[in-house]
């Protein structure tokens, strides 16, 4: 797909057709091979802050609580 490069103030910008929408504000920008531009979307930081809460836990955590025996529900009776 094909689109416009246009000047927007001193900056080159790009019109990133509606299929190719971002749900971020921010987005990090990269050079590729063969000189191609690369376009990440950025998570927000609220994200990146509740991800980080889990950099603490070690493999053997991770593991007990992957293994760990989940009780089926219980059978009640009907009110």
């Amino acid at each position: 797909m094909m689109t416009r490069v246009f000047q927007s103030g001193n900056s080159q910008a790009v019109r990133i057709p509606f299929d190719f929408r971002l749900d971020v504000d921010t987005v990090e920008i990269l050079r590729g091979e063969n000189d191609d531009i690369i376009l990440r979307p950025i998570k927000p930081k609220a994200d990146l802050e509740f991800l980080a809460l889990f950099d603490d836990f070690d493999e053997s955590f991770i593991s007990a609580l992957e293994d760990r025996d989940i009780a089926p529900p219980q059978e009640r009776e009907s009110l």
